[in-house]
């Protein structure tokens, strides 16, 4: 009888196991947030970017004298790799907005939290992938406009245009950082969900 009653007073009781374990939930929630937000900013803030990096210079049109002179513009949306750049980051920030809400939302009720979770995970390596894509994409043509390439025949531009390409290399920079988020917020799905399987 005695070794029961000691059993008995030595197991917790229900309650704090329960609220032991709304603690790290708790951070969980808040810092997917805090991320989740990160990841709207560096995606308004990239695609902002590209999208101010018009230029305009005078440049030869022809390599034969008299050499004429004509004004030339540099924008993003002469480029298929710069617009698909613009269009995956714009639909990054929109789902940032959504994500973070919901996320907002979890965290007032942490009930539904695990449940966002579930969802959330996927999503996110949706649109890592869409990021990744994009951001290889833009810096790919971002690089030729550096360096050129002498075996295609490819002239570089970013000696004439070094604003736009400052620019270009800015957006696709803060869509690294982007990429990033989404890499941490995936990890923190993964191992907040990992916390609820029972042991």
């Amino acid at each position: 009888m005695a070794t029961t009653e000691t059993t008995e007073k030595a197991a917790p009781p229900p309650e704090a196991k329960t609220s032991g374990d709304a603690v790290p939930t708790k951070y969980f929630a808040l810092l997917e947030v805090a991320l989740r937000f990160l990841l709207f900013a560096s995606a308004l803030v990239a695609v902002l970017v590209i999208v101010t990096s018009k230029q305009t210079k005078i440049v030869p049109i022809s390599p034969f004298p008299p050499f004429p002179m004509a004004s030339r513009d540099a924008k993003f949306n002469q480029s298929p790799a710069y617009i698909y750049f613009v269009a995956a980051l714009s639909v990054t920030g929109f789902y940032a907005i959504i994500s973070t809400l919901i996320s907002f939302y979890s965290l007032l009720k942490p009930g539904c939290f695990t449940k966002a979770l579930s969802h959330f995970v996927i999503l996110d390596v949706l649109i890592l992938g869409i990021v990744a894509s994009a951001t290889g994409a833009a810096g790919a043509v971002a690089y030729i406009g550096l360096k050129g390439n002498s075996h295609a025949g490819w002239m570089k531009v970013c000696n004439i245009y070094d604003k736009f390409c400052r620019h270009i290399a800015a957006s696709v920079a803060i869509s690294l950082v982007g990429s990033i988020v989404l890499v941490l917020l995936v990890l923190l799905s993964v191992y907040a969900l990992s916390k609820k399987i029972p042991k």
